[in-house]
């Protein structure tokens, strides 16, 4: 063995890894301004990585935004897409990926038969673009976390049991 390799690391699989479980209940919905209510699930700070779901009022089009990581989607209930790409609706059961870079404006359609529920996993920040394409304002998981945390001491709601990893 060289001095740059490292040995293999064994695992013992007969004594496994704790699980961690959230009811639904468990995390309460914030309103973030007057079309969206979400719920922060998960944040690994050190990864940039947040989990939130989201719900979306019918003919709420939100700011436009690029993100600097991957985006991974799942749509519970509603439907919504993307300006930029229209035909590519998301409704109960679509899965959507957006790559580290892409840019798009968020539209749930007014004849949505609710709000769009949906499930996102974002990797990095997202960066809200101004009417010239110029970042207005950058949101992460920290602060994501923080203003979360905020809004639910602001409500006298009990800190909620969001997974944190550093």
């Amino acid at each position: 063995m060289t001095t740059t390799e490292q040995p293999a690391r064994a695992f013992d699989l007969s004594a496994p890894l704790p699980t961690i479980h959230r009811g639904d209940d468990d995390l309460p919905w914030i309103q973030f301004g007057p079309d969206v209510e979400s719920k922060v699930a998960h944040v690994k700070l050190r990864e940039g990585l947040w989990v939130a779901r989201s719900r979306i009022r019918p003919g709420a089009v939100l700011q436009t935004h690029r993100h600097t990581g991957p985006v991974f989607g799942f749509t519970l209930s509603g439907a919504w897409h993307y300006q930029e790409s229209a035909d590519e609706i998301n409704r109960a059961g679509s899965y959507l990926y957006e790559p580290a870079g892409s840019t798009h404006t968020l539209q749930v359609l007014p004849d949505s038969d609710g709000p769009a529920d949906v499930w996102f996993a974002i990797w990095g920040a997202n960066l809200n673009l101004d009417a010239d394409g110029n970042i207005d304002s950058v949101l992460d998981g920290a602060l994501m976390l923080s203003a979360y945390l905020h809004a639910c001491r602001k409500q006298g709601l009990p800190e909620p049991p969001v997974v944190v990893e550093s």
